[in-house]
């Protein structure tokens, strides 16, 4: 009987320097911001190949890969995608293709072109080049007649490739301890990273779409303070943190409005930004006040702070007395009447506990300190549009939220401080913002209200 070969404590074929390799590869992170420089078509060819080093089921390998790096076709591209300013920019698109007709059980041939296109963002990465892989390409249809795509190939998305922007943040977006994504022998997921959806008995997956998902819950007190700051924290990086992000369309000009209803503050006064989410009215307010102001970001998960301060940076804005706070079930971190002034812009309706919300405001400012609170109304023809329509969604990436009833926030304020102004902002459903005084104010699409804590 032939002798067996001592064990090695070293792994057979592994390159010897694995761990700087590995290393390497975790270095890539999604760009939006490229330089619009060309790549040579060989050297997108060889990234291509790499690509199809991928497995494939029954390695029949049913993908094709259409390369876009006509300036026309990706401005089209851009056009068709709803807005993907990178989709212009970047040199090269690849969209992602797989041959219908030979589709196999749980999504193989899906998988398939997932392990390609990954397989070229490393080498990409490798190469010194950045990608971003988006599914969100727009009216695939679209997309098909513009490369005469023939309708037997599906399009699962589009792989952007490309030297970055020298503006282009080298952040790369935070991912979950390692001890949360996997468990052993039996299926086990901490609570707050399990996001919730209505009980049933099963979830079909065809049923479920961006637009029309039954099993979506909105309601944020079904949720819990942890569940809601995971589910926000991590989903704040679904963009990269450039400038000008996270402008909404259908807010349109109300950011103004609502950021006027703001008192005139003092150097050395402190102001808490509630909930702002991915900055954008962070931004506005230090640009208002500037770095005399103490400018607290109180948000559920310090990847919010990651992201904003990126953010302020490419707005080219001072992160001098910018300080980042943690709310923690529902608790401000501050002492008692120890702030000048809250704004809470569309935050209440995100919360679990509205009330307690307001009861903290109410603890942590100082007497005679402001607080604007702003909220979507639930009476107003935005409210009926979410109850017709947007609550029938996919919970958007800001968070679960319910549109508050204007006579009911208004009630929970004058029981705390005394109202010094309040207007309704726009009865149309988005974009415009017209302001409006009077009963007409509780039917705008935004309640808005200055208050002052009593002496």
């Amino acid at each position: 009987m032939p002798q067996l070969a001592a064990r090695s404590t070293e792994f057979p074929g592994a390159a010897p320097d694995v761990n700087a390799i590995l290393a390497r590869l975790a270095e890539r992170h999604s760009c939006r911001d490229f330089d619009n420089q060309p790549i040579d078509l060989l050297t997108i060819e060889q990234i291509i190949a790499d690509g199809t080093n991928a497995p494939s089921s029954c390695n029949q390998q049913n993908w094709h890969f259409v390369v876009v790096t006509d300036p026309a076709l990706r401005k089209q591209a851009r056009e068709i995608s709803g807005g993907n300013h990178h989709f212009e920019f970047c040199s090269a698109i690849i969209y992602l293709c797989f041959l219908k007709g030979w589709t196999h059980d749980k999504f193989s041939v899906v998988q398939s072109v997932a392990g390609a296109c990954y397989h070229m963002m490393l080498s990409a990465h490798l190469r010194g080049f950045s990608t971003i892989w988006n599914a969100g390409i727009g009216d695939p249809r679209s997309v098909a007649r513009m490369l005469s795509i023939p309708p037997i190939f599906e399009i699962q998305g589009a792989l952007c490739i490309g030297r970055p922007a020298t503006t282009a943040p080298a952040v790369k977006a935070p991912r979950r301890s390692v001890k949360e994504v996997w468990s052993h022998n039996v299926f086990k997921r901490p609570r707050h990273a399990t996001y919730l959806a209505k009980p049933a008995s099963e979830y079909p997956f065809f049923r479920i779409h961006n637009t029309d998902n039954p099993f979506a819950e909105w309601r944020p007190d079904k949720w819990d303070w942890d569940r809601i700051g995971d589910f926000r924290g991590y989903s704040v990086w679904a963009k990269s943190p450039l400038a000008g992000v996270y402008r909404s369309r259908r807010q349109g000009d109300a950011t103004n409005a609502e950021l006027d209803m703001l008192p005139n503050l003092a150097p050395g006064s402190r102001l808490v930004d509630l909930m702002p989410w991915g900055g954008t009215y962070t931004v506005e307010l230090r640009r208002r006040f500037g770095p005399q102001v103490a400018l607290h970001i109180a948000e559920l998960s310090p990847h919010h702070h990651t992201f904003i301060a990126e953010r302020m940076r490419q707005e080219g804005l001072s992160d001098a007395n910018l300080h980042d706070d943690l709310i923690k079930g529902g608790q401000f971190p501050y002492p008692d009447g120890s702030i000048d002034a809250v704004f809470a812009a569309q935050a209440l309706e995100h919360t679990p506990e509205p009330e307690r919300v307001l009861d903290e405001i109410a603890r942590v400012l100082k007497p005679g300190g402001h607080a604007v609170i702003t909220v979507r109304n639930r009476w107003s023809r935005y409210g009926w549009y979410y109850h017709r329509r947007l609550s029938r969604e996919q919970v958007p990436n800001q968070g679960p939220f319910v549109p508050l009833s204007s006579f009911a926030v208004r009630r929970a304020l004058l029981s705390r401080f005394a109202i010094d102004r309040e207007q309704g902002i726009s009865l149309q459903a988005e974009t415009d913002a017209t302001l409006f005084s009077g009963a007409v104010r509780f039917f705008c699409r935004l309640y808005a209200a200055r208050v002052v804590k009593r002496a």
